[in-house]
């Protein structure tokens, strides 16, 4: 399997956290229909989607006109990355969600999230962005960019895959062991962010 595609896989898969969605998920449709939930997993899923890929193509462009370099980015983005796994690690991430969530189910409507907080910033939040802006850097080919982009519908399939079983699956997972499994992806999230921040010095100071 290519390299790289394994790489933006994991990556992607630790950022955007589709067992840590999920149940966030299902506390905030709670009160919607079956119909109503799937409906806005997908449509969640599919906006994300669309503002990855933005900046997946735009993101590099945006960072010349801000006379920003890509590696100084790369440090920036593994930082924002680490941050992301020490709060996955500690559950400070969970517990931000949650109380997110808990102001929107204040509301006794049914209030459609797909936009936000699901898209933004849930799915496509900061450390998405940067992980997909990072690895379209890494491609050099269009063979490599077909990988990452292979890498992302990969990982936003399962993301609506576990959105919309959200209910069932946070059921049969538990809590305890989605706990677990949140903090070993925070774990593998943090060594890749290490590994960018290593990377950006090294191109900021020429080392091989």
């Amino acid at each position: 399997m290519p390299e790289l595609f394994v790489s933006a896989f994991i990556t992607l898969f630790v950022v955007i956290d589709p067992p840590g969605c999920a149940p966030i998920y299902a506390g905030l449709t709670k009160r919607a229909t079956p119909a109503q939930a799937r409906n806005m997993a997908l449509r969640a899923t599919m906006i994300a989607a669309v503002i990855l890929l933005i900046f997946a193509f735009f993101g590099e462009g945006l960072l010349g006109a801000l006379h920003i370099e890509l590696d100084s980015f790369r440090i920036a983005g593994g930082l924002m990355l680490f941050w992301i796994a020490f709060e996955m690690v500690f559950e400070k991430r969970t517990q931000r969600r949650e109380e997110r969530a808990d102001k929107i189910n204040a509301n006794p409507e049914v209030e459609d999230v797909s936009v936000f907080p699901m898209a933004m910033p849930m799915l496509a939040g900061p450390g998405a962005i940067a992980a997909i802006m990072l690895l379209m850097n890494e491609a050099d080919t269009t063979a490599e960019t077909l990988e990452v982009f292979a890498a992302l519908g990969a990982v936003l399939v399962l993301t609506a895959l576990a959105l919309v079983a959200a209910g069932p699956l946070i059921r049969l997972l538990g809590d305890k062991v989605e706990a677990v499994i949140t903090r070993l992806l925070g774990v593998l999230l943090a060594a890749l962010a290490a590994q960018y921040v290593i990377d950006g010095i090294k191109g900021n100071f020429g080392i091989i």
